[in-house]
């Protein structure tokens, strides 16, 4: 089993997990072997709620040929103190600011489903 496979199962099921330290409780991603707190072997999934902000973000094009869609790749901090890349779908890249909240969703992406982020209200 890849340090991974956990991730992708628990995407297939609509949930976004990182690996959670069972010794000191530290959240990390991206997953590896060792918790780099502590150093112990020892951890388990752990689902994050899955809202957070946009902490930066760059309107991607491909560099040599014309993209149909250009996207817009942001760096999502999660509200677990985590932070990831990802898509940012549903909002105009000229109205994406700092800390704008944001929520997961699951979308199917050349032919794989991955976490993908669009705005959300603030509970």
């Amino acid at each position: 089993m890849r340090d991974q496979d956990f991730f992708w199962d628990g995407v297939k099921e609509g949930k976004l997990l990182f690996q959670k330290c069972r010794v000191c409780g530290a959240v990390r991603q991206p997953p590896g072997p060792m918790c780099p707190h502590c150093q112990s072997l020892a951890w388990e999934p752990h689902e994050a709620r899955g809202r957070g902000v946009v902490a930066a973000w760059i309107l991607s094009k491909h560099p040599s040929q014309p993209d149909a869609n250009p996207r817009i790749v942001a760096l999502i901090e999660l509200d677990e103190g985590m932070r990831m890349i990802s898509n940012l779908q549903g909002i105009e890249c000229a109205d994406v600011t700092l800390n704008l909240p944001v929520e997961v969703f699951f979308a199917e992406v050349n032919g794989a489903v991955l976490p993908q982020f669009r705005p959300a209200a603030r509970a």
